[in-house]
């Protein structure tokens, strides 16, 4: 699973939405909602207001006033009006009496759909006045009714627009982490594996005729066709985006870019995962968080394939002889898919409890997942991403050997016991380490557990690796002064948008110069 952050949830929950033209791959979802179109959420269950509109329209279908109808259910004007405007709620006996006079069903009555656009506008604008959000702007109560429809279309068109920039507001550093942890409990809670995505992979792996071994370009381009959407590798692609999906035009725009070196397979089923997931527009940053991991998920799932790669896996364990460098070599994934992939496999089908971690040669960490109980640093909020791992442990020692390009294994005891773990850095600069592991008493399923290599790791007891010796402490506490080197991004917020970091406006501008124009 080559997911950026932590775990997905399965898809499928909830009926999808409205899609639109334009989508960006990575976590897909509707652009460009009119400020007067129908409600952006669904309509969810009926509720008093839904109900009371829908007796207010029939009334006045059939010509009757408020004292007739409530004449006709024995009933007072008022009390009819309080139904009507969702003050008050009928009763089941009622709502009958209610819709054999008005010559309707009581289904009809409880759909909680807009009879049309104007009771759309409404419905909305009366919701939205009863929010939280708009008590707290201390603004008054405007009379729906009486507004005239361009008045309520701006209404709602600013009610709309406030909540989607106090959305992108909301995506702060503290936003992103606390949604990162929530994400990997998840992932915990399933042991980072998805059954759902799982079987979503292997039908599509059935129609492009996949039978083992790595999957090649032209199965993969196969999926694609299969799914009717046609290749387009282009020099211009957007800077913020890695793809970008058309599906007005069923088009895939691809970077022809070749110096960067990435799988242009993951590329392609990562762009087409969110599509085949069925993603809508993220409601916030942990559902964007969320949508990502599921299409790296998928993606890896479809590269690694669960039946025949558990197969591998099994046989590995048997032989004791379980390696990444095995799963990467067998697929012809990288590295670091590979070890997603193994921590997906490892529970449910081996049962082995694992760990996985994503450090940079800084220190800092960058992805990581436990259900092995090794002890990750937190910070008050629960979030490991961006915490410094230990100096002690197997992800930051490899940093230190001569050959870091090779597979390297130590034991670390910790706190919480003994872990085994392989790990090696990433080629391209050497940046980051990929470590996984298991608690001591799996280790011998493992190719690399004669490792002479051992480590003690007292973290998250300051005393371990962050705070130093007394004796440096009080020589140059208070004469030095260094220059640290931060990333830029520690500045700032999450970057604002429905997709964090997408340029929106050069997205736009890329899909209007590709468009396909008809013959003349």
């Amino acid at each position: 699973m080559t997911n950026d952050t932590a775990a997905p949830a399965p898809p499928g929950a909830g009926e999808r939405g409205p899609r639109g033209d334009a989508l960006v791959a990575g976590g897909v979802g509707t652009v460009g909602a009119g400020a007067a179109a129908a409600p952006e959420s669904g309509p969810g269950e009926a509720d008093a207001l839904s109900i009371g509109r829908r007796i207010r329209h029939y009334r006045t279908e059939r010509g009757l006033t408020l004292a007739q109808l409530g004449a006709a259910v024995d009933r007072a004007a008022s009390q009819i009006s309080a139904f009507e405007n969702g003050r008050r709620e009928p009763s089941v006996s009622l709502l009958r009496a209610c819709a054999k006079e008005l010559g309707v069903t009581v289904a009809d009555l409880l759909d909680p759909r807009p009879v049309d656009a104007r009771q759309a506008l409404e419905l909305e604008a009366e919701r939205n006045q009863e929010s939280a959000l708009y008590s707290s702007l201390g603004l008054p109560h405007v009379r729906v009714k009486s507004q005239p429809t361009e008045t309520l279309e701006a209404i709602v068109g600013l009610q709309r627009a406030l909540g989607r920039v106090l959305e992108q507001r909301a995506a702060t550093p503290e936003e992103a982490r606390r949604a990162n942890r929530m994400l990997r409990e998840q992932m915990r809670a399933k042991d980072n594996h998805f059954p759902d995505i799982e079987a979503a992979a292997a039908g599509l792996l059935a129609t492009v005729g996949y039978d083992s071994g790595p999957l090649t370009q032209r199965q993969a381009a196969g999926v694609a066709e299969h799914l009717g959407f046609t290749l387009h590798y282009v020099p211009d692609l957007p800077r913020s985006t890695r793809s970008v999906l058309d599906e007005k035009n069923n088009r895939i725009y691809l970077s022809n870019d070749t110096s960067a070196g990435q799988d242009a397979r993951s590329q392609l089923l990562t762009t087409l995962a969110s599509h085949i997931l069925e993603h809508t527009t993220p409601k916030n940053f942990q559902d964007f968080l969320l949508q990502r991991v599921e299409a790296n998920y998928l993606a890896a799932a479809l590269l690694v394939p669960e039946k025949s790669a558990v197969a591998m896996l099994q046989t590995a364990k048997k032989n004791r002889q379980i390696s990444i460098e095995g799963l990467r070599d067998q697929y012809g994934v990288s590295y670091e898919t590979a070890a997603h992939r193994f921590t997906n496999l490892a529970t449910a089908h081996l049962d082995l409890p694992v760990h996985f971690m994503k450090v940079h040669n800084s220190g800092t960490i960058y992805k990581a997942y436990s259900n092995d109980g090794l002890p990750f640093p937190t910070d008050p909020l629960g979030s490991v991403e961006g915490q410094y791992g230990c100096k002690r442990f197997t992800s930051r020692t490899v940093f230190t050997t001569e050959d870091r390009f090779s597979p390297y294994f130590q034991y670390t005891d910790t706190p919480a016991g003994t872990f085994w773990c392989t790990a090696r850095v990433l080629p391209g600069g050497g940046d980051f380490s990929i470590s996984v592991g298991v608690p001591f008493q799996h280790v011998k399923w493992f190719w690399g557990q004669d490792t002479p290599h051992r480590s003690e790791s007292r973290c998250p007891d300051p005393t371990c690796c962050r705070q130093p010796p007394t004796e440096l402490a009080a020589k140059w506490e208070h004469a030095s002064w260094p220059s640290a080197r931060t990333h830029a991004s520690l500045l700032a917020a999450v970057p604002p948008g429905v997709f964090p970091g997408v340029d929106t406006t050069e997205v736009y501008q890329f899909l209007e110069r590709h468009e396909p124009h008809p013959p003349l």
